[in-house]
């Protein structure tokens, strides 16, 4: 009983974890930081989706654009950009799936 506790705990702690690290990632990718310095072109939103499910794919996170939502505010080297994607993850126990809903967001 106590490896049933410890296997599941394990396996939702790495669920957050890699949400925890798909969050910095898409802090990173939100910054859009050639674009504001003038170095790079804005990135059009399907851009920005493609280079959430490339960052999501590096930590095990399978992601489809449709779960990843793209909102900006302001323009020019002012404009803000927001990136949010959800998803599930599964946690395998015997005879049950649990099924853990996560947010990750730039903001």
């Amino acid at each position: 009983m106590f490896l049933l506790f410890v296997s599941t705990g394990w396996q939702i702690a790495c669920c957050e974890l890699a949400n925890y690290e798909l969050k910095d990632d898409l802090k990173d990718v939100a910054s859009l930081g050639g674009a504001r310095i003038g170095l790079a072109a804005e990135e059009s939103d399907d851009q920005l989706r493609e280079a959430v499910i490339r960052k999501a794919a590096a930590h095990d996170i399978v992601l489809e654009p449709e779960q990843i939502t793209v909102s900006r505010s302001g323009t020019g080297e002012e404009q803000t950009v927001f990136l949010a994607a959800r998803y599930r993850a599964a946690v395998w126990m015997p005879g049950v799936q649990l099924v853990i809903h996560l947010t990750a967001t730039s903001g």
